[in-house]
């Protein structure tokens, strides 16, 4: 059998070392793969490691737990860690995500410890996609309810040639982005911004614009076609666009729900 992994996201760096240290005592064999700051952090590491098992902080800035576990599915046992209980119960007792409450109590992480060595002992006894999916889906409804939506950006500032340029999100077509630069295209051209992807992700109106892959982000009201490829992968077709853009398997959730 090999040695398991996991992986840890919480925004709090203190948290992240209270929850190895408990798991390096109750379950010695276990190997931090690697840690997160956030959601977005922890999809990205989470591709990187693949690790067996992730703890995910259900509130953290930008993409949240819920989020980062809807990316992630059914490819890792799920574990919440939340101080509000109530947003990880029923998916619980549905038998698709585990949880422990903030702060740890040693006898709940035991029992959580404990499920997690069988399920990774029978990894046919684990979870169906399925029912990860929807338990998942319940949960991002019921935390949109209840949060109050931010302030959401409307205009993008961008210099074309010696003129800076306000383009309204609406017509903003797909935002893609290198490791400096983010190309913003609109129905009236292209332009270079110098905001990352990460920061643009959480401006603008998620109902609306919705990341596909780690560096793109398209508007829902300007795709026409979604194809799936090999992998869990898919390509998107925009209106009034001759090229494609990739959709990674950590993304593809998005289309799944729709």
């Amino acid at each position: 059998m090999t040695t398991p992994s996991a992986l840890i996201a919480d925004d709090e760096p203190l948290l992240r070392e209270h929850l190895c240290t408990h798991l390096a005592r109750q379950w010695p064999e276990l190997v931090i793969a690697a840690q997160a700051r956030n959601g977005r952090e922890a999809v990205e590491m989470f591709d990187l490691h693949k690790p067996d098992v992730v703890f995910l902080d259900v509130h953290m800035p930008g993409m949240n737990g819920v989020d980062a576990a809807q990316a992630i599915g059914a490819r890792a046992q799920i574990v919440f860690v939340t101080a509000f209980e109530q947003y990880a119960v029923q998916a619980f007792e549905q038998g698709a995500i585990d949880y422990v409450v903030k702060p740890l109590d040693e006898a709940r992480l035991a029992a959580t410890v404990a499920r997690l060595r069988q399920r990774l002992a029978d990894r046919a006894a684990s979870s169906s996609d399925a029912g990860v999916d929807a338990a998942l889906e319940q949960l991002a409804r019921r935390l949109r309810a209840q949060a109050s939506p931010p302030a959401r950006m409307q205009w993008i500032r961008a210099s074309v040639g010696a003129t800076v340029r306000m383009i309204a999100v609406d017509q903003v077509a797909y935002l893609r982005s290198d490791e400096k630069y983010t190309l913003v295209v609109w129905e009236g051209g292209e332009a270079l911004i110098r905001k990352p992807i990460r920061e643009l992700v959480d401006e603008l109106d998620p109902e609306q614009f919705v990341q596909v892959h780690r560096s793109v982000i398209v508007n829902l009201r300007h795709v026409v076609q979604v194809t799936r490829g090999a992998n869990e992968t898919a390509d998107i077709q925009l209106r009034g666009r001759s090229e494609t853009l990739p959709v990674s398997r950590s993304f593809l959730h998005v289309f799944r729900q729709m």
